[in-house]
């Protein structure tokens, strides 16, 4: 067995089931080297932060060898460091120190594409018959020199470029430097399962895999239709007026993710949590992309990382995934790399963002599901405003200023008030640290027992002194207003959970015949009497059911 298995197999296999998963932006969390940007070394740093915090994994953002045109997500090397990050060793090392923490290591794993300077492309390029010429998605012009179809790039534009060497074009989802490899081809399916094993047998604990969706494309090239609604997609960006039945979502992904899972069923405890980047039909994907127990551990989809808010929208869209997972497990988010941060998202719900920040945090780790928690967002940490001088991220670069990209939600960690740029670098970081994110730094927060810290301090060790929250089903309770209502059950007990995300006091009437015993020492105003329990506002509830 291999030395990643044989770690894995001595902890829970199913550990995955119900952790919190702390997401980490490199680029942005702790610079060890004075060079503005973040590293493996400086993560390594600071992990007994994330221990303490009560996380129970690590997700690592792209650290490989990459031009970085879309900061690591174009991957030169599979199997490397890049020098901005550090090296192998660094790594290793990084990986020894979370396991001696009690924390397992994810890593993004970037399948869809490569990088346009990756071996692979190079070779296929490079002419119509050599033996990676079908590795990527080419394809002849029609007959008077567009596009082979109409499908568009995330990033805007064509998702078709025109290469000289081959007289062909290749598809681009994303970057024009960023072409899709050929899922069809056999041999590319065997070559990336290669990249992902070099990983595990280095110890790795498991994978977020980006764009997991967007594997395969229709063989046929056949044109998207319209939308014919409103998409998630910023109004500025052409690629949300089409419904991407062709370029993405192809049926043939579940094969290939069924191979994928049987790899990581030879690493004992190893898994995966998927993307699903799509508008409208992401909780759909999202259940069959983990049913059966034969394909992924988990997904997320974007449906709580937008501006959806409120009882209706939140419990309908955890009961849609409810009705059709076939038993499935999720995994639920609120914030990451790629979104303006929940802070300021709900800002309009609540005079106290504070509270606010408490309570929704409360609520998803309060989900049946898995949980993935981005860097600050136990900070309570606001989307960053940047200069147009400043920016770096070229998708916000592209729609500037309708659309100002993600680069406000990846400033760097704040950990100290009073050191230079919040005690992340010596030097200038590669983004500017917000004056007012100083304010909300580790160093104060990790003193004061009302911050937003504190709380997600308590409520993770609850939650992980509480398996009835880990692991338990979910069954929603008909509620009014702003309340969300739901009961947790484990292994014959009961919890009630509630939340009142209104401005204004509500009462919520418990049904005929429960008795509660209320949950203390969470920070929470809820309080019951008789069959009635009273909520503040903006404010949550927990009891054990007698």
């Amino acid at each position: 067995m291999s030395r990643g298995a044989t770690q894995i197999a001595a902890s829970d296999p199913d550990w995955w089931r119900g952790a919190v998963i702390y997401q980490i932006y490199p680029r942005s969390f702790q610079d060890s080297n004075g060079d503005g940007i973040g590293d493996l070394k400086g993560i390594t740093s600071r992990l007994g932060y994330i221990a303490d915090l009560g996380a129970d994994a690590i997700w690592l953002s792209p650290f490989f060898t990459s031009p970085m045109k879309d900061f690591g997500y174009d991957v030169a090397d599979y199997r490397d460091v890049d020098p901005m990050f550090g090296t192998l060793a660094d790594f290793d090392d990084l990986v020894a120190e979370a396991h001696r923490l009690g924390l397992k290591v994810m890593i993004d794993q970037v399948l869809s594409h490569t990088s346009d300077v990756h071996a692979w492309f190079m070779e296929s390029r490079s002419s119509r018959d050599n033996a990676k010429s079908d590795w990527y998605v080419w394809a002849d012009p029609n007959p008077d020199g567009t596009c082979p179809n109409n499908w568009l790039s995330v990033f805007g534009g064509s998702s078709w470029e025109w290469d000289t060497r081959r007289c062909q074009y290749y598809l681009h989802n994303f970057l024009v430097s960023q072409p899709d490899l050929n899922f069809h081809n056999r041999e590319v399916q065997d070559a990336i399962l290669g990249e992902v094993r070099f990983w595990l047998d280095r110890g790795v604990d498991g994978f977020r895999l980006d764009t997991a969706n967007f594997y395969f494309h229709d063989a046929r090239l056949r044109d998207n239709p319209p939308t014919g609604k409103k998409s998630e997609i910023p109004e500025v960006n052409p690629y949300g007026f089409q419904d991407h039945v062709y370029d993405k979502n192809r049926p043939e992904n579940l094969k290939f993710l069924k191979r994928f899972r049987a790899l990581l069923d030879e690493y004992p405890g190893s898994t995966a949590v998927g993307e699903i980047g799509e508008a409208g039909k992401a909780i759909e994907l999202m259940a069959a992309y983990t049913s059966g127990g034969d394909k992924l551990h988990m997904c997320y989809t974007f449906d709580f990382l937008g501006y959806g808010y409120g009882r209706e929208f939140i419990t309908s869209t955890v009961r849609r995934f409810e009705a059709g997972s076939a038993g499935g497990w999720p995994c639920w988010a609120f914030s990451n790399h790629d979104v303006v941060r929940p802070a300021t998202r709900f800002r309009d719900k609540s005079t106290d963002p504070v509270r606010l920040a408490k309570v929704m945090g409360s609520l998803l780790l309060s989900l049946r599901g898995s949980v993935c928690l981005y860097q600050g967002e136990e900070l309570g940490l606001t989307e960053a405003e940047i200069a147009f001088e400043d920016l770096q991220d070229p998708y916000g670069i592209t729609f500037w200023p309708e659309f100002k990209g993600r680069d406000g939600c990846r400033t760097p960690m704040v950990w100290s008030e009073s050191e230079p740029n919040g005690g992340f670098s010596k030097a200038r970081p590669w983004l500017p640290v917000p004056a007012e994110h100083l304010p909300m730094a580790v160093s104060r927060q990790s003193t004061d027992p009302a911050s937003v810290m504190a709380h997600f301090r308590t409520f993770l060790a609850f939650r992980r002194q509480t398996p009835i929250l880990v692991k338990g089903d979910v069954q929603f309770i008909e509620a009014e207003q702003e309340t969300i209502a739901f009961v947790r059950r484990h292994e014959g007990r009961e919890m009630l959970c509630l939340f009142n995300l209104a401005e204004s006091p509500a009462d919520f009437i418990l049904p005929k015949e429960m008795r509660v015993e209320p949950v203390a020492g969470l920070g929470f105003e809820g309080t019951v009497k008789g069959d009635t329990v009273t909520l503040n506002h903006i404010d949550a509830f927990f009891a054990w059911i007698r």
